[in-house]
């Protein structure tokens, strides 16, 4: 039936199974042919017949739902004009506080340039467009990243951005140009994170090939071999060849000095072999390569080691979706040249450190922004939700939790904010000297913060946050998901004293 105006007498009539209209926010919808494939059975669309349905509508569903059935639609009332805004692909979302305050207009910002601006308009538009699509298909099926979403994002430059700022992105194409290479800095950093956390699909973040941010980057920073750096490089960037960081074990998690595997020379001293298990490693499942920490005949070393004979991986299964490839591993006498060694043998310590800040950073950016994420949901919902005859927004109490869960987002992306400026001003050596502290009880805060947001959710979406589909899906997956970043990274509690020892540390003898 072509798109045509018509008058709400006209919709009246047709109030039967055998034609059956009803009108949403001034648009008018035909669901004859629908009645038996509605979810919820055809007895609640017979019950708004040839009736203004909007309020029973936006009391069980969002509006992505009308765009999903967009071809149910047969035209609009007339002389009147719809009052809800759809959202498209790249767009800002108008709700309060549903983004950072330096992205709304009435807000200004000191740190954030021409080139940050075009960066998120052109990842809000990707992640939308390509990233969210794909990554809501895995984190329902349990499938990894596809490879043709992979080569899209190599080819956007964004594999390459993930790493932050560096040499490896001098001379890079990124996002069709919306920044060049060279300038690109910890706040473009950020907006990368931040815009790929909307994807919206804790499982599938993790298995978005976060273990290369964390594992191509000790290679990049410690391989002692130029030429095989430059080939792991290559291979990982161009999306041929997936990494990942393989710490941790069923003996040692924040406790990195603890772990068993060992890394033996060989009799001419040309291999090492490795043995012993890794645990909980992301993305193992799929790795071609494996940045492991191995102890060696001195204290702890860390190699790299490639899949081949003596490796086996398997699933774990764990809280969120297998789509984050989240990996037991056996190293059964693998034999590893000892080119492979990053950084110095017996002094792994240093490597695996090294990497931390970065890692913990980016879970702060990651956390910050799903936890404004859920808040978003909650704006909506307790604006369109009636409850004894009002809006749950209405409630003062329902208020009283948004606005605990709006100053916790304001107040950990301000602070987030803080330190990245100060990451831009500080070389890596500094940042370790300065910011390993801040940036630890940032992370520890962000998860608390997470910790609140997540229990207020619940208690605002009420039976729809227990459920995995429908409206508050996103509600459950943050509350079953958000304390991953409470341990992953660091424990809170190692992180807090990590922070108060560096405090102290730097604390004047005089003041005691």
């Amino acid at each position: 039936m072509p798109h045509q105006t018509l008058s709400r007498d006209e919709v009246a009539k047709n109030n039967t199974e055998d034609s059956l209209w009803f009108v949403i926010d001034s648009k008018v919808y035909d669901v004859t042919d629908f009645l038996d494939a509605h979810p919820g059975g055809e007895a609640v669309l017979k019950q708004v017949a040839g009736t203004d349905a909007t309020e029973a509508f936006y009391n069980l569903h969002r509006q992505e739902v009308l765009q999903k059935y967009s071809n149910l639609c047969i035209g609009t009332i007339d002389g009147e004009k719809s009052k809800v805004i759809e959202h498209k692909a790249g767009d800002l979302s108008p709700v309060p506080y549903a983004e950072p305050t330096w992205l709304t207009p009435q807000f200004k910002s000191p740190y954030f340039k021409d080139s940050h601006r075009r960066l998120q308009k052109a990842m809000r538009l990707f992640v939308d467009t390509e990233v969210y699509p794909v990554a809501q298909e895995c984190e329902k099926t349990g499938k990894h990243i596809p490879q043709d979403l992979i080569d899209k994002m190599s080819k956007k430059g964004i594999l390459h951005m993930r790493l932050g700022p560096g040499k490896h992105l001098h001379g890079v194409e990124l996002m069709d140009g919306a920044v060049k290479g060279e300038e690109f800095d910890y706040f473009h950093d950020m907006i990368v994170g931040q815009e790929m956390t909307r994807a919206n699909a804790r499982g599938f973040q993790d298995g978005n090939l976060a273990g290369m941010t964390i594992g191509l980057t000790a290679v990049l920073q410690f391989a002692n071999d130029e030429a095989w750096k430059n080939k792991i490089a290559q291979e990982v960037f161009s999306g041929k060849k997936k990494i990942c960081l393989a710490i941790t074990e069923a003996f040692a998690g924040s406790d990195v000095a603890g772990i068993r595997t060992t890394a033996e020379k060989t009799a001419d001293g040309k291999h090492y072999i490795v043995n012993g298990t890794k645990k909980w490693i992301t993305n193992g499942v799929f790795s071609d390569y494996f940045v492991t920490g191995v102890k060696t005949d001195k204290g702890l070393s860390v190699v790299v080691i490639e899949r081949g004979e003596g490796v086996e991986t398997s699933a774990i299964k764990t809280s969120y979706s297998a789509a984050a490839g989240t990996t037991f591993i056996t190293f059964d006498n693998v034999k590893v040249p000892v080119g492979n060694l990053l950084g110095v043998e017996n002094k792994g310590i240093h490597v695996i450190l090294s990497n931390f800040n970065h890692e913990r950073w980016m879970m702060v950016c990651g956390t910050t922004r799903m936890s404004r994420l859920v808040t978003e949901e909650c704006m909506k919902w307790s604006n369109q939700r009636l409850v004894f005859g009002k809006t749950l927004m209405d409630q003062p109490v329902i208020r009283q939790k948004l606005a605990k869960m709006i100053a916790h987002c304001e107040a950990n992306q301000a602070w987030l904010e803080n330190i990245t400026y100060q990451m831009t001003l500080m070389p890596y050596k500094q940042q370790s000297t300065h910011l390993a502290g801040p940036i630890g009880l940032l992370k520890m805060f962000a998860t608390r913060s997470a910790h609140e947001i997540a229990d207020e959710a619940v208690q605002i979406f009420g039976g729809r946050a227990l459920t995995q589909t429908g409206m508050g899906k996103t509600i459950e997956m943050f509350h079953r998901t958000y304390k991953f970043d409470a341990i992953l990274g660091g424990a809170e509690e190692i992180l807090g004293d990590l922070g108060v020892r560096q405090a102290v540390r730097n604390m004047p003898r005089s003041m005691l």
